[in-house]
């Protein structure tokens, strides 16, 4: 996977991971990850989204939504599923937590290309989001 992570990125995907806290990827290298941003968010509880987003928002992205990552146990050992995403009004839902998830700026670290780790800033907004509601 990572392999092909690479090699998009080289034929120019725009590529954004939210990890959990291994990723043996090493993004911004030149010529092999320079368009790969690694981001992880640590805190109190292990929930986490599974969401695969091919494509930008609002366009003819791909949705997928699954228990599976991208760890060996799952892509070698077990049988995993990811289902696609069709409704308009899901899809939009998925896309208000990937912003969130990029958006953050208190539990976020982004992975650097030698493999350490700093505090991430908060990257913009997808493209049709103006605000983010807020929980009451």
């Amino acid at each position: 996977m990572i392999d092909r992570l690479y090699r998009a990125s080289q034929q120019g995907a725009e590529i954004d991971l939210i990890v959990r806290n291994i990723c043996c990827l090493r993004p911004g290298i030149e010529d092999l990850s320079e368009r790969i941003r690694v981001r992880s968010i640590v805190g109190p509880y292990l929930e986490h989204s599974r969401i695969y987003r091919f494509g930008d928002p609002g366009k003819d992205a791909t949705y997928l939504i699954g228990s599976a990552d991208l760890m060996p146990r799952n892509l070698e050992e077990r049988v995993e599923a990811l289902v696609p995403v069709e409704d308009p009004a899901i899809r939009t839902h998925l896309d208000l937590i990937l912003d969130l998830c990029m958006r953050d700026n208190q539990l976020s670290w982004q992975l650097n290309y030698d493999g350490t780790w700093h505090p991430a800033r908060p990257r913009q907004p997808a493209r049709g989001f103006a605000s983010v509601p807020t929980a009451h």
